[in-house]
């Protein structure tokens, strides 16, 4: 298949889904090759340095974060994501780079030291459900479908890197008043979306270390409310929150004194097994909440 110009983008896929949450990079690489969409690897990529780093050093991880938007540059594509952190730290140092000449050069003067080539500010950051509903379109992902989903209930979980903060992302993700992508997503599909209030909260994974009673309370209470309103399965298009809600609810549910058994899984997860995909090759055996039962269940036939 051949890929349009417009749909090829530097691939960046994040430290948890090259180490802990591999099957949401498979999924996402699958699904781009059913659509054209190129995915090309930045073999130089770092870290993008969300959290320590940053809180450590700034300036530092600006500097990071140019240097990875240098190669994508160089490249001559935007980044495309399928984590949230990642997403927020770059869309943020993006921002600040493309907004301000002089801290620009400030950043590029560290990267000639180090003989990294400067970062111009030509380059966007997006997710990978952003292009998906914006850019390949609704009409080219149902010429895909071989399993609609048959009204299966999906509860959307956006997480709220992907969303906050507003100056950054100016709408961009999934906000109330803005793009609802993973209902889009959804609806596409032949799914129907759950609506309930936790959907654009926080997972609670920065609290995972420091106050994991909280953290469990806090994920599967997201989880707990979506099964209550009748969800059979969760989304995510965070491979962190994917982490936070699929492979904590046993701890959750042991913590909170109640069971979920809420099967998640990353939205490129549900959009491979809507495009006919295999277990294997959307990493399904990888996840803690079998959802292929229930996929069964509404006629998704996923071998």
């Amino acid at each position: 298949m051949g890929l349009s110009k417009d749909l090829n983008f530097a691939y960046y896929p994040g430290c948890a889904a090259k180490q802990i949450q591999k099957e949401a990079d498979w999924s996402a690489r699958a699904i781009a090759k059913q659509l054209g969409i190129g995915l090309h690897d930045m073999p130089k990529a770092t870290c993008c340095g969300a959290g320590n780093l940053q809180e450590h050093d700034p300036a530092a991880a600006l500097a990071l974060n140019a240097r990875i938007f240098s190669e994508a540059e160089e490249m001559g594509m935007d980044i495309v994501t399928i984590c949230n952190t990642c997403l927020q730290t770059f869309s943020f140092a993006n921002h600040r780079l493309t907004s301000d000449p002089e801290l620009r050069d400030q950043i590029n003067h560290v990267l000639r030291k180090a003989g990294v080539r400067p970062y111009n500010g030509t380059i966007d950051v997006k997710h990978l459900t952003w292009v998906l509903v914006d850019e390949v379109g609704e009409t080219k992902l149902k010429q895909h479908i071989k399993n609609p989903l048959n009204g299966l209930k999906v509860a959307p979980f956006y997480g709220c890197h992907a969303l906050r903060p507003n100056e950054v992302f100016q709408g961009r993700g999934g906000t109330v008043n803005g793009p609802k992508y993973l209902e889009t997503i959804i609806a596409t599909l032949g799914g129907e979306s759950v609506d309930y209030y936790g959907k654009d909260k926080c997972c609670g994974f920065h609290t995972m270390l420091v106050n994991e009673k909280e953290f469990l309370h806090m994920s599967g209470g997201h989880s707990l409310e979506a099964k209550q309103k009748g969800a059979d399965v969760m989304v995510s298009p965070c491979t962190l929150c994917d982490l936070a809600l699929g492979a904590y609810q046993s701890r959750s549910e042991k913590a909170m004194g109640t069971p979920i058994n809420l099967p998640e899984m990353n939205v490129a997860q549900l959009v491979g097994a809507a495009f006919g995909l295999d277990v294997k090759t959307l990493g399904l055996y990888r996840l803690h909440q079998d959802p292929t039962p229930v996929l069964k269940q509404h006629g998704v036939d996923i071998r």
